[in-house]
């Protein structure tokens, strides 16, 4: 199982713990380059995806690619503060 983290650059915040412990966690300058990102992450056979609420809400392609791929695991992290 690969698993890797996706998350805005400006939230410092979130997937502080996994970065810490060195895992892949990507931080995107460009919120508009979400599908883009994970579309690589697949390619490079990430099998799940871990991402920000905030990131979850631009992209298009986890209802329309990912929701009925039984082999993509997209995980959409819930804000603390709410």
């Amino acid at each position: 199982m690969k698993i890797s983290w996706i998350k805005y650059e400006k939230d410092n915040n979130s997937f502080r713990l996994p970065q810490a412990l060195g895992f892949d966690v990507f931080s995107l300058s460009d919120l508009e380059k979400t599908d883009e990102t994970m579309a690589k992450l697949v390619k490079e056979q990430y099998d799940t995806i871990v991402i920000s609420n905030e990131v979850a809400g631009f992209s298009e392609d986890i209802i329309k690619k990912y929701q009925k791929d039984r082999n993509i695991k997209i995980i959409i992290s819930i804000d603390k503060d709410k």
